[in-house]
């Protein structure tokens, strides 16, 4: 009867432990489920709280900004899962010749024929340098792949149809912004800056599992670069109404201030590759220079990119390597935006 008693009583209540760890938790779908309700429930009281002039603006450029890039999202994340499983990274080493320098500019360009976000390019980087590819070449290949591939210069054309020359800036910007960096690290960098097991080799794909390395790809780039589209998309209708028209007005006619807080907000921001165009586009007051400069540091250098360097590469390398992109990659939209854009 003790044993009956003591097994009814676990199967009613559970173990102590067990039953305060399950009742402790709270899942993402259950918030979820609860949101939802509250919204049904209060949907009047929240029609007409929520109807200000400023919100309905904000809601406007918010969803315009997702909407827009959304596509272009997820085309950019199916291909990187492609890569990811079927393109094995021996064919960009047999393709690279043998001295760095050349293999630096083979590589940028490479970026074109093979995108992906900057999520992405961090463990493709990697996978380069356990193939044996050389550490310039891979550098310039990760920092090419997601700022200069198609889907990124289609989502530009799009977020900036009247100029249409900034698909060509942002281009020659970020494709010299790669290939600076790797003739850099080609002349000064050190092995040491590196941690051992970036270096390491890397098992290949398995061919019964390129589904699902492709699908797990895929949806874990996805759900990372929608959070950052959707914290852009915030951040940027923000801007749109809580930000007077006059400030941005004023980093116009201070072109050297306005590039400078255009980077900065690149790195802060962190948006994804293939939305970050529209976001951009949204800030319509300030002139196209310092848009330019935002397009090209972003996929180069952004605190999430910081972290994933940090701790695939090492910090020795991440301190050394991000601050330096970060100045080359400002230079480089300035002289691009000169060249192209004249400067304004």
């Amino acid at each position: 009867m003790g044993t009956i008693s003591e097994s009814t009583a676990e199967s009613a209540g559970g173990s102590p432990a067990r039953t305060g760890k399950g009742r402790g938790r709270i899942t993402s779908i259950e918030v979820l489920c609860a949101v939802l309700l509250i919204a049904i429930l209060a949907q009047s009281w929240l029609a007409r709280v929520l109807d200000v002039p400023a919100l309905r603006t904000g809601s406007t450029v918010f969803v315009a900004v997702c909407v827009q890039a959304l596509p272009f999202l997820v085309l950019g994340v199916l291909i990187s899962g492609a890569i990811a499983a079927y393109v094995p990274a021996r064919v960009l080493e047999r393709v690279l010749p043998r001295r760095q320098e050349a293999a630096v500019g083979v590589a940028g360009l490479a970026g074109v024929a093979l995108p992906g976000c900057e999520c992405a390019s961090v463990p493709v980087a990697r996978r380069l340098m356990g193939q044996g590819v050389a550490p310039a070449a891979a550098l310039t290949f990760l920092l090419a792949t997601p700022a200069v591939n198609p889907v990124v210069l289609v989502a530009t054309a799009v977020a900036f149809p009247a100029n249409p020359e900034m698909v060509l800036a942002r281009f020659l910007g970020s494709l010299a912004t790669a290939v600076v960096m790797g003739l850099l690290w080609a002349r000064f960098g050190k092995l040491d800056w590196i941690v051992e097991r970036a270096l390491r080799r890397l098992p290949e794909v398995e061919p019964g599992t390129r589904w699902k390395t492709f699908a797990e790809t895929a949806r874990t780039d996805l759900v990372e670069a929608g959070g950052f589209l959707v914290l852009g998309a915030l951040i940027s209708a923000a801007l749109g109404v809580l930000v007077p028209q006059e400030w941005f007005g004023a980093l116009g006619n201070q072109v050297v201030l306005g590039v400078l807080v255009m980077a900065v907000l690149a790195v802060v921001l962190a948006l994804c590759s293939e939305a970050d165009a529209f976001v951009a586009a949204s800030l319509g007051a300030l002139p196209l220079l310092p848009k330019l400069v935002f397009l090209v540091v972003g996929p180069a250098v952004d605190v999430k990119l910081f972290a994933l360097q940090a701790g695939t590469f090492g910090k020795r390398f991440a301190t050394r390597f991000a601050p330096v992109t970060f100045v080359v990659a400002i230079v480089c939209g300035v002289l691009a935006g000169t060249l192209v854009l004249g400067g304004a």
